[in-house]
């Protein structure tokens, strides 16, 4: 997708090299969007290779608002790996403390937590929140059901009083939906954004929940809109982000699209949706900044 890769190009061109948290200084703009029309196929990228299964397993988390990392893990989902519950075990850089992080499986109220039991008291991950909590994702999907023109339907993961205990304060911090013509758009905003390692995955993300939504709803799919704030290129990314840039988005066409055996988005497994067709540059790893 061109729309990705200009956002690469200008932070390349025009970035500040800054420190952050990590520790890895990294080349930063402040503001980009992104935007694709999802009429023109799904947005997973080309130019390199995307595991689709692994955005699908972690969007499920999300939407059942789990919090153990465990269930990722028995999916052979390990980007939650590295973190873990503050309360439990406190982040640091020290071997010690990474060790202990990774063998924590509470990762405290993230995403999903927020998005299905906002405020609740958080107890643990192995709690029962069914009714705990204001269910925003459930509220939205009622407002697109009854009605659709309303500007208020926004899901929010920030949480001032919950984040403490969160294993990382959430990145993509809330989204919001809007129906147009028939077609829902889904708009993400977005505080900290990894362009190299965490933005192609934000953005199959979003477009997969679009995808869900619609078919919930029985909509169209229309754009999918990300609102970027700390834009970035770390440090030891640079020189893959180049590479990446050499390559053609164009010689592979995006893919689509299937979700069978569908009964609500709060039934929905990963396993169910499908991408067709996809084809793509060779995979590029990137370092994760901890």
């Amino acid at each position: 997708m061109r729309a990705y890769l200009n956002i690469v190009d200008k932070i390349i061109k025009e970035g500040i090299l800054a420190e952050n948290r990590t520790g890895i200084s990294a080349y930063t703009i402040a503001g980009a969007i992104f935007e694709h029309d999802m009429k023109y196929g799904f947005p997973l990228l080309t130019t390199k290779k995307v595991p689709f299964k692994m955005v699908a397993s972690e969007l499920e988390f999300f939407i059942k608002g789990l919090t153990d990392k465990k269930w990722l893990q028995d999916k052979n989902n390990h980007i939650w790996d590295e973190w873990a519950n503050p309360k439990i075990t406190p982040y640091g850089h020290d071997q010690e403390s990474k060790e202990k992080m990774l063998k924590e499986r509470d990762l405290g109220p993230i995403y999903g937590f927020e998005w299905r039991h906002f405020n609740a008291p958080y107890k643990g991950y192995d709690c029962d929140y069914e009714d705990k909590g204001i269910d925003q994702l459930k509220k939205v999907i009622e407002t697109i059901k009854n009605n659709p023109r309303d500007r208020r339907m926004i899901v929010s993961a920030w949480n001032p009083e919950q984040l403490g205990e969160m294993a990382l304060p959430p990145c993509h911090y809330g989204f919001q939906v809007t129906v147009l013509g028939g077609k829902l758009n889904l708009l993400w905003n977005q505080r900290s954004v990894d362009t190299m390692l965490g933005l192609p995955f934000n953005i199959a993300s979003y477009a997969l929940l679009l995808h869900l939504l619609a078919k919930e709803t029985g909509l169209k799919e229309g754009k999918l809109v990300g609102f970027l704030a700390d834009v970035h290129i770390y440090e030891n990314h640079l020189d893959k982000a180049k590479e990446q840039l050499k390559r053609d988005p164009n010689k592979y066409p995006l893919p689509k699209i299937e979700t069978n055996n569908w009964s609500g988005i709060f039934n929905w497994s990963s396993e169910n949706s499908k991408i067709i067709d996809y084809q793509s540059y060779e995979k590029i790893p990137f370092e994760i900044a901890i």
